[in-house]
């Protein structure tokens, strides 16, 4: 079993850092929860960075995931920003080769 938390695309990420050591992956959503296929929120790589940070200096043990928006455009900008998973739904099921393009998503952790 794992504990993670989730932030919203308002939260600052100071709510969640005295539990950090406590938690294994902490969740943020570059869109607002609710609906598939919005625009990805390009301020939440910001807050990608800045939590990737804060985890490296404390050399906790906290997987970063995103979700909301998420393509190879934002994907790479994602993982360069310090996610070590992505949550790629409307994006990968309106490709006509699901494997392919999930394949390419992979890529970008290599």
């Amino acid at each position: 079993k794992k504990v993670g938390i989730s932030l919203n695309p308002n939260t600052e990420i100071n709510i969640i850092e005295k539990f950090l050591d406590k938690i294994d992956l902490v969740l943020i959503m570059s869109v607002e929860p609710g609906f598939g296929g919005q625009k990805f929120m390009e301020d939440q790589l910001i807050k990608i960075n800045q939590l990737k940070n804060c985890i490296s200096d404390n050399q906790y043990h906290v997987d970063l995931e995103v979700d909301g928006g998420v393509n190879y455009e934002t994907g790479k900008k994602c993982v360069d920003a310090g996610a070590n998973i992505l949550v790629a739904g409307s994006f990968l099921f309106n490709q006509e080769n699901l494997t392919q393009a999930s394949n390419q998503l992979y890529d970008f952790f290599n």
